[in-house]
């Protein structure tokens, strides 16, 4: 990239705008678990929709490719830049306004790089709900929640970001800007265009602020710890919660022991609930806008029936919010705690419901024959079928032998997931970590019209090249 271009950039977004040196550029060049790695011509902050425009267009006109970034929490690597160094990282943390809060709309736009937790924080201070939840809200930004149709743990009940929008703003890769932000329940004036952005992980356009749905306030809920004696149990005992609790039905989490046992090992304070160990467990989760809704009693309930019916072996049930509190801590430390245990093969799959049971033991036993002594962790979204499949390496192993089976032992991963009807990505996205994958598990003729969407898009290919799409 030629120092006028750099110039110019600067002249855009100011003198603190531009970063070019190695040591300033270093964080935005890799993702948070070290797991990918690239370099860049320049990462570029720009402070509001204007600018990124105009930095999209000069890179445009100078054929530079772009590579979107918002808090940089994604798992696959769809925000860091290849190692041509020829790349411009544009980074959008600058963008962070609540541009509006309409409480007869029931909606809240803000701009892409307003960190989750913030967005959270603005409804209830308006004595609303945005309920997208997830490990990263701290750090994760809106712009990457909807590039990767972020899902979370209240997808049960309130659906994953693609539900949870009604308007956004994006640059397109000309630097054109779509001016989408519409708080419409019902516009039914051809495409749903925005459906395109979302998901697409910056590679159709540069979404830079979003019209999002907020519901009412909870103000009563119930929390309970589940042991359970198997996967489909939990599929049953869904299906009991459902019938008595309804959409208060908010949330609804399964967990191997490996999985837990791996947060009372590394997590500060964890504790496990229970004396004995077990299989499974379940973190549920019942919600209400009411006051007093009598969750207590719907939740007790529930469970007298899943005890007949041995669904449940044990059960403890949150007597404060720092007991919920709690509890959560133990579902949610997972991802963090496995990085105590070397390296961390991530996978996130989702099947239909109720094959979860059977794609779990058959997918179990084939990455045992593949591997002895695998570490299985199994976690996640079981309301909606999505499992994080993750694996760590046999206790004594080494590090750089198990990372050379990755590939091997996604594909066993991958081939039972497709066998069972499933998807390899449920919510973390494709980005490099499955865009070779994708040809394998993804209709031709599907792969053919999302390469004909890109080319309408961004026919030079500068926008987040080398992600999703197989080459």
């Amino acid at each position: 990239m030629t120092a006028d271009l750099i110039g110019r950039l600067r002249q855009v977004v100011g003198p603190h705008g531009v970063i070019g040196d190695r040591d300033g550029m270093a964080g935005y060049l890799t993702d948070w678990r070290n797991a990918y790695r690239g370099t860049a011509a320049a990462v570029v902050r720009p402070g509001d929709t204007d600018e990124v425009a105009r930095v999209v267009a000069l890179c445009h006109g100078a054929g530079v490719a772009v590579v979107p970034q918002g808090g940089n929490t994604g798992l696959c690597g769809g925000a860091v830049p290849d190692s041509s160094g020829r790349q411009v990282v544009l980074s959008l943390t600058r963008l962070r306004r609540i541009r509006d809060l309409d409480l007869a709309n029931q909606t809240i736009t803000v701009e892409a790089g307003t960190v989750l937790r913030t967005v959270q924080e603005a409804a209830a201070a308006a004595g609303q709900l945005f309920p997208l939840s997830l490990g990263a809200e701290g750090s994760c930004t809106i712009g990457g929640n909807l590039a990767t149709n972020a899902g979370g743990t209240a997808v049960l009940r309130y659906g994953t970001m693609r539900d949870l929008t009604l308007g956004l703003e994006v640059v397109l890769p000309d630097g054109r800007i779509w001016h989408g932000l519409r708080g419409l329940r019902k516009d039914n004036t051809g495409y749903d265009l925005k459906q395109l952005f979302i998901g697409a992980e910056g590679t159709l356009g540069v979404i830079t602020a979003a019209v999002l749905k907020l519901f009412p306030a909870v103000r009563s809920r119930a929390t309970a710890w589940l042991a359970l004696p198997s996967p489909q149990a939990a599929v049953d005992l869904i299906g009991v919660l459902r019938d008595l609790a309804g959409d208060r039905l908010t949330g609804f989490e399964v967990m191997s022991r490996q999985s837990v046992e791996f947060v009372l090992r590394h997590a500060t304070g964890a504790r496990d609930p229970f004396d004995e160990r077990h299989p499974w467990y379940a973190l549920v989760e019942l919600c209400d806008s009411l006051p007093l809704a009598g969750l207590d009693a719907v939740l007790e309930s529930a469970l007298g029936e899943a005890f007949e019916r041995d669904l449940v072996v044990d059960a403890v049930v949150a007597a404060s919010p720092a007991q919920a509190t709690a509890l959560w801590a133990l579902r949610e430390g997972i991802s963090e705690a496995q990085n105590h245990e070397g390296p961390s093969l991530k996978h996130d799959v989702t099947v239909p419901v109720s094959r979860i049971a059977a794609f779990v033991a058959g997918t179990d036993r084939a990455l045992s024959e593949a591997l002895p002594g695998i570490r299985i962790v199994t976690y996640g979204h079981v309301g909606d079928g999505n499992l994080h499949y993750n694996l760590s390496k046999p206790v004594g192993g080494d590090d750089a032998e198990f990372r050379v089976r990755a590939a091997d032992l996604a594909r066993v991963i991958y081939d039972s997931t497709y066998g069972f009807g499933g998807s390899i990505s449920a919510e973390h996205g494709i980005g490099q970590s499955k865009r070779e994958s994708l040809a394998d598990y993804k209709d031709s003729l599907d792969l053919q019209l999302m390469r004909g969407l890109k080319q309408v898009f961004d026919p030079h290919g500068l926008m987040n090249p080398g992600k999703i799409l197989p080459g």
